[in-house]
Formats: C-alpha cells, structure tokens, sequence
C-alpha cells in the first residue's frame, strides 16, 4: 500500500507540490475568516446576499409566481437561483462566509484537476511534461475567478476532459468522466459558459458524424445528459420564460451596444490583450510574450503548431467577438429579435481563460523540446507566471485597495442599532440607501425599496424611476445607465455619479439632492438611510433623525425619515 502511494506521488510530485500551493493561496480564508477583504463588485454588493436571503426566506422550493418581500415589494422568486443549485444549499448548511470559502476551496482544486487531466490528455501523459501540465493547471488554479462564477470557468477543462474521454472511448469510459457530465450543472451556470461549450461539443460531434460517417453515441448520450441536467436545473427561467403571463421582465428594455466602430476595435484590444472582470485570464505579461516566442522557435525550427495556432486564433476570435456584440451595428440584429437583445451572447468569452492556459501550456511545451536549457526556461516562465498571479489573491490584492472587510462591509453590529433606534419589525417599513449599495441594508434583515438583481418587473423599474429622475436629467451617463441596463436599481445621485462606497473618513457631502420624495412615499417608502449628509433635507421632505457609527465599521449612516 505504502510502496503504490509513493510510486504514485512519485509520478505526480508536481501535481502534489502545486495542490500544496493551491491550499497556501486559499489560508488567508481559513485563518482570517470574516476579516478576510475580498471582492466587492458582483459579490459583496448581490450574489452573496442573493443567496443568503433565499436561503433564509423559506422559499427554496417555491414556484415562480411567488414573490419574496425582502425588496422592490415583492422580487419574483424566478429572480434567484435554482432550488437545484449547490451554492444555495451551501448558504443553507453553513454561514455565509462559510460558504463562500467552501466555494472557493472548491472552484480551486476542480480547476486545477481538470485542467491538469486535461493537459496530460492532450500529451498523453509522458511523464516528463508532468511539470508542464501541473504547473500550467496551477497557474490556472489560481486564477481572481468570479466567485458567483463556481464552476463556470475553473470546471470547463474537467467537462472538456471527460467529453474528450467519452468521445475517445466510448461505452468504456470510466464512471467517473459520466460523474462529472452529471454533477457539473449543479454548481455551475449554463447561460455564463455551458451553453457556449455544450454548443461546441455539439459542433465538435456533427464534425466527427460527418467525416467518419459514423454516429458517436456515447458523445451524443453525454451532450444530451449534460443539457438535460441543466434544463432540469433552470426549471424555474424556463416556466417564468414560457408559462406566466403578465410579468413583464426589466430585459425587455435593454438597449446596450452603441459603440462606434473605433470603440469596438479598442474593445477588442482591450479585450484581448487584459480580459473581462469576470473571466480574468492574467495572460498579457508572462502568458502571451510565452507563445509569442514558442510561434517563433516554430517558425525558425520549421516546428508544427497547429493546436497552438488554433487557440491563439480562437482567442482572437472570441475577443473580436465579444467586441463587436457592443457594436453600434449590431442593434439592427438585437432590435428585430427579443433573444438578441436579452441574452448576452457575448459571453461565450468566457472560454478564453481555459483556452489561455492550455496554449500556455503547448508553448512551453515547445520550448522545453526546442530551446537551449528548455526545461529551465518552462520553470521560469511558471514561476514568473505564478508572481503574477499570488498577489491577486483576495485578501492580498483588496487589502491593498483598501476595500472593507467581509465583516466590516456589511457592519451587522452598526444595522442592528439602526433598527433598534427604528423599533418596528423590518417587515413593516421600508428603506432606500443613498450614496451606498441596498444589498448591505438587505444582508441586515431591512426590507428595501431599491436593489440590484438581474431580473424583476419592468413596471417596477419605471416606478423607480420616477424617483430619481430629476437626478437622472443632471446626469446623462447615469440616465444611459439606468435606462439602457438598469440592473442597479439605486438611488442615483449625479454628484455622485457610480460611486457607491464613501467610508466614515469621507469629507463628501451630498449638497443638492432632488429626489421625488412623494413617490418615494407612494411606494412605501418610510426611511434613507445615506452613507453622507444629505444638505438639503428639509427641502426634500426627509426629516433627519441620527447618524450612527461604531469603531468595527467603515460606515457612518445618516438615517432620515421620509415626512411628507
């Protein structure tokens, strides 16, 4: 027993030595809990609470019609995540930050699995480029993931692997590649990535039907497993899509991509060369100049590179594409079609990570066969590659930013005083937030007016609106936002523009706030609660009744009761 787990580590030290690294970037989530900074946008300002307020609302299993009352005055369950979805049930079992670690711990070590099974696939597992593929998986690992993301991105090379395998071997594929077919969907998002990569192995088996004449059925039975899954998983869009009436979503009214063809193109570049926010790649100083070089030992060498050719065209590709989705000329397409202007095809960009590394992985691949003292340049090039990447952990990168912590972002300490001083239970008023993000108020028990989901009524929205409008005229790049997107639905101050975070240090101050405080009372209305004095209060009908603050949180909130 002893003598096969070190043959088996002896084969794998790499693999070992980068799992080591792996719980190494995640302790400051272990040992520091919820003193750990981590990222705010699409996080700490929504999914977290998402999942929080569903887990704790009792409605898990709700049919869509429901409405949960925590915000807008009734958020239609359709809204939130799938009763089939691993992440709410985490917020189920564990607490919050719990969860969110247990995610992490997750996203990390399937990525670097599957990634690292991927690639010793592809060199069908000569020994000698164990270093390669653990050490290419690791950086992969590693990467500032979107944490709401799950599995999304780190679990497409474990899908690519065992669809590979399946295609391969057919009825004599191991149990465990169909495992992973089965249990992928539940922690991962079809529309974020799955639905781009179920469509590519689709393409991938009509290909082999038509050059071999032969229907892979084993292929075909793990697409329709896979798609069936997550259909099955998305009940919930599906009924509300295609079965209830009257509830008209706010998507209807997108109106985004009027980029001029100059935009565009820099968009692509953009793009390109740094990624989105949610599927960083971190690949513009260590990762391109790699392959940039190994194209061109191939070139001198006469060396084939096919597979690295069509990668690094693949990115191209998906970057061009994702550019042009937000091009003014593609309006023509989103406006005659409800699909194209609702569903974010863009997103197939979300595949450009997976397939960075494992071009990354074929240029080191032809460096250490093709370059004097190859196998050192592959180690410096990781180990550069992993410089790169260890500082954005969360806690090290947000600490230097200088964002609140966890615990400091959502000051449980400070809201429970708040609602002390109010004395109502929080089902029987409501509040806005003012010059900060209403998901704080939310993770606290407070019942809110405004929010930030990905869906609700559209007839909400324009309630909303009138609201903030006179805001909105001072301001055309927040109008443009609000109208044309509309996901945030804040209380916008053009002062202020999009900032939402303004500690107790802040020397602002809100000078001339023109809201419609009579509609605001309309709703429901009853308190602001403003990370900043609001100067003309009294003009506005907003009485002012106590600031609060206490030494564990970044906040100083002014509340004022709306007196009309």
């Amino acid at each position: 027993m002893l003598s096969t787990i070190s043959r088996i580590i002896s084969i794998h030290k790499w693999a070992v030595l980068a799992c080591l690294l792996i719980i190494a970037y995640l302790l400051p989530y272990f040992i520091l809990g919820e003193d750990t900074h981590i990222r705010v946008h699409d996080n700490l300002d929504s999914n977290i609470v998402w999942y929080k307020i569903l887990a704790e609302s009792g409605q898990i299993f709700a049919p869509p019609g429901t409405t949960l009352p925590y915000t807008i005055n009734g958020l239609p369950r359709s809204a939130l995540s799938s009763s089939l979805e691993l992440m709410v049930w985490l917020y189920v079992w564990f607490e919050p930050f719990t969860a969110y670690t247990i995610n992490q711990t997750m996203m990390r070590f399937v990525a670097f699995i599957g990634m690292y099974g991927l690639l010793r696939y592809f060199f069908r597992s000569r020994q000698k480029s164990n270093l390669i593929a653990a050490g290419a998986a690791l950086c992969f690992a590693i990467l500032p993931f979107w944490p709401s993301g799950a599995l999304s991105i780190a679990g497409l090379p474990l899908a690519l692997w065992a669809f590979l395998k399946i295609r391969e071997q057919g009825k004599h594929t191991p149990i465990a590649f169909w495992v992973v077919i089965g249990l992928l969907p539940f922690h991962s998002s079809l529309i974020l990535s799955f639905v781009f990569f179920l469509a590519l192995m689709g393409l991938l088996w009509v290909i082999d039907w038509v050059r071999t004449t032969r229907v892979n059925r084993a292929f075909f039975l793990a697409l329709v497993l896979m798609s069936s899954i997550y259909l099955i998983k998305n009940y919930l869009v599906i009924v509300s899509m295609f079965f209830t009436e009257g509830v008209t979503p706010h998507r209807e009214e997108f109106n985004l991509g009027h980029n001029s063809f100059g935009d565009t193109l820099s968009l692509f570049s953009e793009n390109f060369l740094t990624a989105h926010t949610h599927d960083m790649s971190v690949h513009l100083q260590v990762i391109l100049p790699s392959v940039l070089l190994a194209i061109t030992v191939a070139f001198i060498k006469k060396i084939r590179f096919d597979y690295l050719a069509l990668a690094m065209v693949a990115n191209f590709i998906l970057s061009l594409w994702y550019a042009f989705w937000y091009w003014e000329g593609m309006r023509v397409i989103k406006d005659a079609s409800m699909i194209f202007n609702t569903f974010n095809f863009s997103r197939i960009h979300f595949l450009s990570p997976m397939i960075w590394y494992i071009a990354f992985a074929l240029a080191l691949l032809i460096l250490w066969r093709h370059v004097k003292f190859g196998r050192w340049v592959v180690f410096s090039l990781l180990v550069l590659q992993l410089w790169v990447l260890f500082p954005l952990n969360e806690e090290t990168k947000y600490s230097r930013i200088g964002t609140p912590t966890f615990e400091e972002f959502y000051s449980q300490e400070l809201f429970t005083e708040i609602k002390q001083y109010i004395g109502k239970d929080p089902e029987d008023y409501r509040v806005v937030s003012v010059a900060m993000h209403p998901t704080i108020a939310q993770y606290n028990g407070l019942y809110t007016l405004d929010t930030y989901n990905v869906t609700y009524p559209l007839s909400y929205k324009h309630k909303i609106r009138e609201i903030i409008a006179p805001e909105l005229e001072k301001n055309k790049t927040l109008e443009s936002y609000f109208d044309t997107w509309g996901g945030r639905l804040y209380m916008y101050v053009a002062e202020l523009g999009k900032d939402y975070f303004f500690s107790k240090n802040s020397n602002e101050v809100i000078d001339q706030l023109e809201i419609n405080t009579e509609q605001l009372h309309n709703m429901g209305g009853d308190y602001v609660l403003s990370a900043l004095p609001i100067q003309n209060h009294e003009k506005i009908d907003l009485e002012f009744e106590q600031s609060f603050q206490n030494k564990s949180s970044p906040w100083k909130i002014y509340l004022y009761r709306v007196d009309v």
